[in-house]
């Protein structure tokens, strides 16, 4: 069962996001919270396996109350719910470690896969926002192709981070290098561990700032 956790000033999102997930065999909704600083207490008294967090919210808002779950509760990810005119609050949130974004007008059979993907560990990159932030995110700061991190990648483990970054599925990175899939799991999962990193979006970030993507 996958515990989530709502966390919006909204009511009526809140409404909507649990009626979606409420009828989804092997999703249970724990708890709700309205802003930021009910977060924290809702996510230390029910631990969910994901926490869907609205950015903009009254008193504490969204990124700061996830830089405390992410510190606090690293088993609860968290995804950012988001719009597309919140460049800054993602960047933001990108160094604060969430597992991922979701627009707020996504499909509900697109919010039910976020909270599969996310809950069995994987970051969530969603093409129709995620790239753009994390390349605006880059940009921010200087590459750094010299990266001693990226020497630690073999050539083929270096093109599957590109092609990740490029916004490729496990799928599509697979049959554009020839590849199993599961072989592309293996070599995304070294790359984590090589680098440090927890998630897939932060693989995309590391690229990015690297100079290995966007340029």
């Amino acid at each position: 069962m996958i515990r989530v956790a709502l966390v919006d000033d909204e009511a009526m999102i809140r409404v909507g996001l649990r009626m979606v997930l409420s009828g989804e065999p092997g999703i249970e909704v724990v708890g709700e919270a309205s802003d930021g600083d009910q977060a924290a207490a809702l996510v230390a008294g029910t631990r969910p396996d994901v926490v869907l967090m609205d950015v903009r919210m009254a008193r504490v808002d969204g990124l700061t109350a996830a830089r405390r779950i992410v510190a606090d509760f690293p088993e609860s990810r968290v995804i950012v719910l988001t719009t597309f005119d919140e460049d800054e609050y993602v960047a933001e949130a990108l160094r604060a470690g969430v597992s991922g974004f979701l627009l707020k007008v996504a499909p509900p059979e697109q919010l039910i896969e976020a909270v599969r993907t996310v809950a069995a560990g994987h970051g969530l990159l969603d093409p129709a926002v995620t790239l753009r932030v994390i390349a605006a995110f880059a940009g921010t700061e200087p590459p750094a192709p010299a990266d001693p991190g990226l020497e630690q990648l073999t050539p083929r483990e270096r093109e599957v981070l590109r092609l990740l970054a490029d916004g490729l599925t496990n799928a599509e990175i697979a049959a554009r290098m020839y590849l199993g899939e599961a072989t592309v799991k293996t070599h995304l999962s070294r790359v984590l561990m090589k680098l440090g990193l927890r998630t897939r979006v932060q693989a995309v970030v590391y690229a990015y700032r690297t100079g290995l993507a966007g340029s």
